[in-house]
């Protein structure tokens, strides 16, 4: 079985920063992009950023400059360092890898369970 598991949500004031991290474990052959989503109350579940195995990034226009992206091939894992965070950033915000679990086998996507982020003085 394959598990993402996120970590270091949580509470801060707006300008603050925080860094989540995101381990990937299980039976896992190869990892393709991995990203971050947030999903905000009433919201839809929005792309933050995405890196590539060879570390190429996107990132949502809203979070440009603020956020970076970055991964480690040989830990299976994903953060997000997120700076000069605004109360409109708060969500809940969801790791997801694309990945095989045998060579050969069909590319999945699996997502991690989120973690809340709150922006909030």
């Amino acid at each position: 079985q394959v598990q993402l598991v996120e970590s270091g949500g949580g509470l801060v004031q707006p300008g603050g920063s925080l860094r989540l991290s995101c381990a990937a474990s299980g039976r896992i052959f190869s990892i393709g992009f991995m990203g971050w989503y947030r999903q905000a109350p009433g919201k839809q579940r929005e792309l933050v950023a995405t890196i590539t195995s060879g570390g190429g990034t996107n990132y949502a226009d809203s979070v440009k400059g603020r956020f970076t992206i970055s991964r480690d091939n040989a830990k299976n894992t994903v953060d997000l360092q997120m700076n000069s965070l605004k109360p409109e950033d708060t969500a809940v915000y969801y790791c997801n890898a694309q990945l095989q679990v045998l060579y050969g086998s069909i590319w999945r996507v699996y997502w991690g369970q989120g973690t809340q982020v709150t922006v909030s003085s």
